[in-house]
């Protein structure tokens, strides 16, 4: 069996990936969380018991050891076949797409940093905010128009949409706009059970991480804090 090690399901995009990937798949694995602590040089120190870079996810199958959501993805794949489309154009169009997200969307991260359990009115638009999401809406209504959806290659969930399944917290957090369409995957992405669970999980969370709560209140307005005290 699998052993996926994540962080904060709070804050944590990067863990949701393959933990999500995994769920939706209905691939056995073991759950590790290690909470995020105060300064980088912490965080490395406590992960780097499980990752070589020190940083999370972290999968380990037997003695081997896979880092990185996208590297992590692929090697899930390469089991599991159905974790990409089966249909070729599908698939590159997936591949790419998740590859843009992982590289990309730099002002989204920045601006809208994952923090599940808040709701916040952001202070402004940055321009750059707007072109990325500008540049989602496009990406994600390509997919829908290609493939047919409900998901954003095709029929079924895959490792694409467990890419943009951060993306989907952050909508919801941060209520920002974005076309019909759109919103419609961002509602049924959140009705998904792996993301339920996910999300309540994340509510219940006690942990404060003072670097990533002072990123998020920088963006703007807090209306809503949502976890427990």
């Amino acid at each position: 069996m699998y052993t996926l090690y994540i962080a904060n399901r709070n804050y944590s995009s990067w863990s949701l990936r393959p933990w999500i990937l995994l769920s939706e798949l209905g691939i056995p694995f073991e759950e590790k969380l290690t909470p995020f602590q105060r300064g980088t040089s912490l965080n490395w120190t406590a992960f780097r018991n499980f990752s070589p870079t020190g940083k999370v996810p972290s999968l380990h199958d037997g003695d081997i050891t896979v880092w990185d959501s996208l590297s992590i993805a692929e090697y899930v794949a390469e089991r599991h076949p159905d974790a990409w489309p089966a249909d070729p154009r599908a698939r590159a169009w997936a591949r790419s797409a998740a590859a843009e997200m992982h590289s990309g969307f730099e002002a989204l991260r920045s601006h809208c940093p994952m923090n599940c359990g808040i709701r916040l009115q952001m202070n402004a638009m940055p321009a750059a905010l707007s072109r990325d999401i500008a540049r989602l809406q496009e990406l994600w209504n390509e997919g829908f128009t290609q493939f047919g959806g409900p998901y954003l290659a095709g029929a079924a969930f895959t490792a694409v949409d467990a890419f943009y399944a951060p993306v989907v917290f952050r909508i919801q957090s941060y209520k920002l706009s974005v076309d019909a369409a759109a919103q419609a995957y961002v509602q049924r992405m959140l009705a998904l059970p792996s993301m339920q669970r996910w999300y309540e999980a994340a509510l219940k969370e006690s942990w404060r991480d003072a670097d990533h709560e002072e990123e998020t209140l920088r963006q703007g307005t807090l209306l809503e804090d949502l976890r427990v005290a």
